[in-house]
């Protein structure tokens, strides 16, 4: 699977290089979702405390990712839109 996504060179039409991004955001955002279904998968069928808070880490850190990767969208797009 191929994961690279031209940017424009940074001369480029900025509504261009902002739709770019966008396409990366998705991509991350979507890749982020699998990995909190299979934690949350992970955390629900624990046979033990060790491997359920093992697995409510991960679903933690993916959901702070999560958020992460919405603010850093939101202060790359211009203002207005």
């Amino acid at each position: 699977m191929n994961l690279s996504v031209p940017i424009q060179d940074p001369g480029a039409d900025p509504p261009q290089l902002n739709a770019d991004l966008r396409v990366l955001f998705h991509r991350l955002n979507n890749q982020l979702g699998i990995i909190l279904a299979h934690a949350e998968l992970l955390e629900a069928k624990a046979i033990d405390d060790v491997n359920r808070a093992r697995a409510a880490q991960v679903v933690s850190s993916v959901l702070d990712a999560m958020g992460t990767a919405r603010e850093i969208r939101r202060r790359s797009e211009p203002a207005g839109v």
